[in-house]
């Protein structure tokens, strides 16, 4: 009796009640119930993560809190949304009428998004987004809301605010984008912020900035945090109290230690053991590959062949111009690229990381014939991607084929996932006659964790994680020689995560498959690489062997980059000094274009830049 008075209470000074919610959305089939009799409150100035796989229904709770879901098809069946933004003022948010939502909605609760891509409008800049929200909620004057968007730019560690602030989203990284979500979300000091994977897209450096941000504001405001992700590092960090999901019901609930401790559920207690822990390979000289079934013992990846270069990248630059005079000449450009070199190897994976709006991408870009060079030399098998023809170049398009950070956008919204992954078959006639293009489709669906069913759905009915997975499978649809995986990974839990790296690794060990896998996860980079590059404003600035890199990091910002990872053990003490120092920039006037850095040999195929640039 005790017990159920102390969670009354509990449940009666919360910010926001959920009561025995259910969500519905329409299928061919009948409804699919999203989310079922689904009950938990946040509270004033704590932090609620609601955790679990892909399509466990975290973000369709997210959307029902916001009414959202109201514009997806999806309904609320049944349930309460008790929300308390004032002493004597409680709203039923599941009740709620239009208005009253549009009052709420970015003024007392503010949603960061997983998608900054679809989520910000592509026709109006950055500023004039965050200003218009700023001029609405508060009612500020534009002059005033356009300071006021200044200085939350700068709290989110946007480089080069005063530019940054009349781009379009376009124009920018998928980590600045996610950025400016948060920079929107917070600029209307809200009492509740729902946070959908708000560091996913975000280097580990950034990311434990925001983190910080927002445990700063939630400290001043009071304000209440509900935390969705699949990032247990980043749950231990954030998190006063856990929610784990599984097949849209809740299975536990309890305070972070609690839950990180001693799990009672064997889903919780699984999602903890898919974690990948930095420093796991220690001692071993390459990644390890899961065997067969689970309990067999790992294989060493042992797949590069030395004497097979897929690609040769020789003192590539890569510049973009973003100011000019009068007379339309450029004063200012962004080096996103400058003087890098290295090979990949048949049966290699180069990781490549850094923080967003290093270079990583532009360099991913280049490979794919996405964007042109500004400076040095890209060869396929020895033969210079200048020298050839437009018949040669498009057959190598077959060959080296990319993975895009952000699904919803890189997949055809009036596609159907089975038209999606049988593009590339049916252009570059890899197989003839509909029924084996159909197999061959369900058989790539299968590889990558979905059903035969998956087929026929559209991108918007399918979760990021989901969506991501259709990407992996039509890029392997095409039989090619290297990957470009830029952040392929990062919108995944972590044990479908777990799945694809061994399913990538795999396929790199049955046929001799090359990746250049961009991320910001460093954990990640540990579990599948053979070599690593570290970038740093658009320059290496160390490159070495996985174990190198990791055991023997010698450039600040390489060791900068491994401490800021979020370790999934609660309570931990944070080195605050990572979120101290100037925001870096790769914008130079014209004239004035960066120094080419010089290196020396550590050991053996092991590089660092001798003059360190030290990271913000």
């Amino acid at each position: 009796m005790m017990a159920a008075a102390a969670s009354a209470s509990s449940e009666g000074d919360a910010l926001l009640n959920v009561r025995s919610l259910s969500v519905a959305f329409p299928t061919p089939s009948g409804p699919l119930i999203a989310v079922k009799n689904l009950s938990f409150h946040a509270h004033a100035g704590k932090t609620l993560a609601i955790v679990g796989e892909s399509g466990s229904g975290k973000s369709a709770t997210a959307h029902a809190i916001t009414r959202l879901v109201d514009y997806s098809s999806g309904r609320i069946v049944s349930g309460e949304i008790l929300f308390r933004p004032g002493a004597r003022r409680t709203i039923d948010l599941a009740q709620a009428r239009p208005a009253q939502l549009r009052d709420i909605r970015g003024n007392e609760i503010a949603m960061i998004f997983q998608d900054p891509m679809t989520s910000l409008n592509p026709v109006f800049t950055v500023g004039g987004q965050i200003a218009e929200a700023i001029i609405l909620h508060q009612g500020s004057s534009r002059r005033e809301a356009w300071q006021k968007t200044r200085e939350i730019l700068d709290k989110v560690r946007i480089a080069d605010a005063d530019r940054v602030i009349n781009r379009y989203p376009h124009q920018l990284s998928g980590g600045m984008r996610q950025r400016v979500m948060i920079a929107m979300a917070l600029s209307c000091q809200p009492k509740l912020l729902i946070a959908d994977e708000p560091t996913t897209a975000l280097d580990v450096t950034i990311q434990a900035q925001i983190l910080n941000i927002i445990r700063e504001r939630q400290s001043a405001m009071g304000m209440a945090v509900i935390f969705i992700t699949h990032d247990m590092g980043v749950v231990a960090e954030m998190a006063d109290d856990v929610v784990v999901m599984r097949g849209g019901e809740k299975v536990e609930e309890g305070p972070v230690h609690q839950i990180f401790a001693a799990p009672s559920h064997p889903y919780a207690r699984a999602l903890l053991a898919a974690v990948p822990r930095l420093g796991s390979l220690a001692g071993h000289a390459f990644p390890l590959r899961a065997g067969g079934n689970s309990g067999a013992t790992p294989k060493p990846q042992d797949t590069v062949r030395q004497d097979q270069a897929i690609l040769e990248v020789q003192d590539l630059s890569v510049h973009f111009d973003v100011k000019r005079n009068a007379l339309g000449g450029a004063t200012h450009r962004v080096h996103a690229v400058g003087h890098v070199s290295f090979q990949i190897f048949r049966g290699e994976t180069l990781g490549l990381v850094g923080e967003s709006g290093s270079g990583k991408s532009s360099i991913g870009r280049v490979i794919q014939q996405l964007l042109d060079p500004d400076g040095g030399s890209v060869r396929f098998y020895g033969r210079a991607l200048a020298e050839m023809n437009p018949e040669d170049r498009r057959r190598l398009l077959q060959k080296v084929q990319y993975i895009f950070q952000d699904p919803f956008a890189a997949l055809d919204p009036r596609r159907r996932v089975s038209q999606s992954i049988a593009e590339p078959i049916v252009t570059h006639r890899l197989i003839d006659g509909k029924p084996a293009i159909r197999d061959r489709v369900h058989e790539l669906l299968r590889k990558v964790g979905l059903s035969d069913e998956h087929a026929e759905r559209y991108p918007h009915e399918l979760s990021g994680g989901q969506r991501q997975r259709v990407s992996i499978a039509r890029a392997l649809a095409s039989d090619p020689d290297l990957i470009v995986a830029d952040e392929s990974v990062s919108a995944l839990d972590v044990s479908i995560r777990a799945q694809i790296l061994d399913l990538l690794m795999d396929l790199q060990a049955e046929q001799g498959l090359a990746y250049l896998f961009i991320t910001h996860d460093m954990a990640v980079v540990e579990k599948i690489s053979h070599r690593v590059a570290v970038m740093y404003l658009g320059q290496f600035v160390e490159l070495g062997s996985r174990q190198a890199i990791f055991e023997t990091p010698q450039h600040a910002y390489t060791r900068k980059l491994l401490s800021a990872v979020p370790i999934a053990e609660p309570g931990r003490v944070i080195d605050r000094s990572l979120l101290t120092g100037e925001i870096p920039s790769a914008l130079r006037r014209v004239g004035d274009p960066p120094t080419a850095l010089t290196y020396r040999t550590v050991a053996p195929g092991h590089f660092v830049a001798v003059e360190a640039r030290e990271a913000a």
